[in-house]
């Protein structure tokens, strides 16, 4: 006989698994919680077998589930692995490059890298798409893309990673804050603000350290109920609560330049946020090795400075105002400017 069920429900089974709640879960995929409890009713009446035990906080794993939550896994992730290895080969067949970002965008923060690149594949088009921040596996949430620039992402064994500059640390807060008018700040100053609780779907690894948690020694006290998913829904949250939330100076600047309303202010004892590129092991599109060996060209022993560029300043209030009408994924020509058919 063979079993009906499919790759969305074996999906839907480990995240429930790993989280432990229906309801967490739900949250975490976008779904109605019914929905998914169905979904995982239907999948247990196909193996023939009860996977989850229920009870009032929540679900636990049966002695059969624990050994399907193993296979499932697998089935999962070499789902995903097909999935972004045909995406990639698609695009390295129209010699494309997609590139991911988080906040500003590599044009204006990455520069010397693009034209690296372009110097050497003077015929590949690159195209720029912003991530959502990091959630699952560093190696799932790179699926739509061949390389990413972010700050501290999670370590992954199947990707690689090249550091390539550490800035401080700052904090964005509204302009009507009772610290909003300090220009330095430390980091006890602020432990105790309340910060913004991200979406259950977040690395939560990567979310503690936005909100201090390596300085706190645990998650904040005090947390709001938005919880944003991306770079514009924390913004969107800063501008319409009370809560705080650390992010790159240089970022934080860019950010506080567009929206009148917030307030960038360093951080002057907080560890420092590394920037990197990150890239799948053996990646399927060639042109990748070549990105990252621009990148490694372009990398120094330098920090960035104190001040963002007046230029990265003007140049991101520009983009920020028509980034709500563009597209998130626009091919631009690093040889011509112009956008292929």
């Amino acid at each position: 006989m063979i079993l009906g069920f499919s790759p969305s429900q074996l999906a839907y089974f480990v995240e429930v698994a790993e989280a432990g709640q229906i309801s967490r879960a739900a949250r975490t995929l976008y779904m109605a919680q019914p929905a998914l409890s169905q979904s995982i009713s239907r999948l247990e009446r196909q193996v023939g077998v009860d996977l989850l035990v229920r009870h009032p906080r929540g679900v636990s794993l049966t002695p059969a589930g624990a050994v399907f939550l193993e296979k499932a896994k697998l089935a999962v992730d070499a789902e995903a692995d097909a999935l972004a290895t045909a995406r990639a080969l698609a695009r390295a067949d129209r010699a494309v490059l997609e590139v991911g970002f988080l906040g500003s965008p590599p044009p204006l923060t990455a520069p010397l890298i693009l034209d690296a690149f372009g110097l050497a594949c003077p015929h590949a088009d690159v195209s720029f798409r912003e991530l959502r921040f990091p959630g699952g596996s560093t190696a799932e949430w790179l699926v739509d893309v061949d390389v990413a620039i972010c700050f501290s992402p999670p370590s992954h064994p199947e990707v690689e990673s090249q550091p390539l500059w550490d800035e401080r640390r700052s904090v964005l807060l509204r302009s009507t804050h009772r610290l909003a008018s300090r220009s330095e700040l430390s980091v006890a100053e602020v432990l105790e603000e309340p910060f913004y609780r991200f979406h259950p779907s977040v690395d939560r690894g990567w979310a503690g350290f936005w909100n201090l948690d390596d300085h706190r020694g645990g998650p904040p006290q005090i947390v709001t109920s938005a919880e944003p998913t991306n770079s514009l829904e924390l913004v969107a949250a800063l501008l319409g609560g009370g809560g705080i939330s650390a992010v790159p100076w240089t970022v934080a600047q860019t950010i506080a330049a567009v929206a009148s309303g917030l307030v960038a202010i360093p951080l002057r004892d907080a560890a420092p946020a590394i920037c990197s590129l990150v890239w799948r092991s053996a990646p399927p599109n060639e042109l990748t090795k070549v990105f990252v060996e621009a990148a490694r060209s372009t990398v120094g022993p330098l920090r960035v400075p104190d001040e963002a560029p007046a230029e990265l300043l003007a140049a991101s209030v520009a983009y920020s105002e028509r980034y709500a009408s563009a597209s998130r994924a626009t091919p631009v020509s690093i040889c011509s400017g112009e956008t292929p058919e």
